[in-house]
């Protein structure tokens, strides 16, 4: 059954809002960088938040705000995934709840695969829990990239005692196999460490892809991982403060249960009532929308870049609303988003802050108007034909 695409919110009061993506530049400047979206809430999701603030529901969260609940039952629907609600804690984000962990399972000084080109606090994040970075790039084979197992192998026989994995991967749009993932949880398996899993962008896959979440991949990756999550992406809630750290064993789970409990008090209780009403049945049918407007905006991307400018390289991502651009043609530098918001005053995110590999690239949020993404890449396209 087809379904029609969710609408964008006009121009003008998107920038009313107070959010970063429309406060950040001025008025003059087409933001498309952070990772915020223009669609209006899910319904389900604003009545709750209505029905909180007319309470004057505005406290602490409680121990079980019904997070982990809806979330196991959101799992199961969307990605076929029994998770059990009580091998699930919350706290204020994904990345308060990667550091939590990292710290737990590390000692200072140990190190910590990462794969970029990927999300940028990834680079902050690990150094926050007391350990240091190793950087094992992704592979690009030509049309996809892919997790350099046998890096990773490398890195982990060399000691590195954890693999801080991006599923689907920010910002290629990489949606890992099943088969990769089982592989990774063997190697972190031979070699005692564990694999900490950001899947925050997993309700976008795509439809065409299948997401498989780390835990789910194989008995294995049940027993070395950690997953943590979060409705901020898929719904636009990153202001709202609520992660969830899952596990799928009982040693993983006794990890996170032994996180002090300011870790879980740091849950915001609009996050969690909001999270309850994302992950809801109720929501499905929007988030499908949504999932129908970002399928044609990832395509009219692709379309727009070949006609305005030619010289791009741009793989159309199986995940999320962030399109990973290769811009080094035009000579524009290693940082080419700094030329484009000085010239076309479009803000795209720059490559550079995804590691050496983002060198000549830029990321492009597409979870916009149609017409909001094809007059930036006009602009962009002027400045190409200077």
């Amino acid at each position: 059954m087809s379904v029609t695409p969710l609408q964008t919110l006009p121009i003008e009061q998107l920038r009313r809002r107070w959010s970063t993506k429309w406060r950040h530049y001025g008025d003059d400047v087409l933001p498309l960088f952070v990772a915020e979206t223009d669609f209006a809430p899910a319904p389900a999701v604003t009545a709750a938040l209505h029905q909180a603030v007319e309470l004057g529901d505005t406290g602490y969260t409680p121990p079980d705000p019904g997070v982990a609940t809806a979330y196991a039952a959101f799992a199961e629907r969307r990605f076929g995934w029994t998770v059990d609600p009580a091998r699930v804690r919350t706290t204020c984000d994904v990345m308060m709840g990667v550091v939590e962990i990292l710290r737990a399972v590390t000692r200072p000084g140990d190190r910590v695969v990462v794969t970029p080109p990927v999300y940028p606090p990834f680079f902050e994040c690990v150094p926050e829990a007391g350990a240091v970075v190793e950087r094992v790039p992704l592979l690009d084979t030509g049309t996809s990239w892919q997790l350099d197992l046998a890096g990773i192998e490398a890195a982990l026989a060399g000691g590195a005692r954890a693999v801080l994995l991006c599923n689907p991967h920010n910002p290629t749009g990489t949606v890992h196999s099943r088969e990769s993932l089982a592989a990774l949880a063997d190697l972190a398996a031979r070699f005692d460490a564990v694999v900490v899993s950001d899947e925050i962008h997993a309700p976008l896959t795509n439809v065409g892809a299948r997401f498989t979440p780390f835990l789910d991949a194989s008995p294995v990756a049940a027993r070395v991982g950690y997953a943590v999550t979060s409705a901020s992406k898929a719904f636009n809630l990153a202001g709202l403060k609520c992660a969830l750290m899952v596990t799928a064993d009982d040693a993983t789970a006794s990890v996170v249960r032994g996180l002090p409990a300011e870790v879980e008090w740091r849950t915001g209780l609009f996050g969690a009532i909001g999270a309850v009403a994302a992950f809801s049945a109720e929501s499905d049918a929007w988030l499908d929308a949504q999932l129908a407007a970002l399928d044609v905006n990832r395509r009219l991307l692709a379309q727009l870049l070949d006609a305005h400018v030619p010289g791009a390289r741009y793989r159309v991502p199986d995940a999320g609303f962030l399109a990973w651009v290769d811009l080094s043609a035009l000579g524009w530098g290693d940082n080419p988003a700094v030329k484009i918001l000085r010239d076309a005053r479009v803000a795209l995110h720059f490559g550079p802050q995804f590691g050496e590999e983002g060198r000549g690239h830029v990321r492009i949020n597409f979870g916009c108007a149609p017409d909001i993404l094809q007059d930036a890449v006009e602009r962009i396209g002027h400045l190409a034909r200077a």
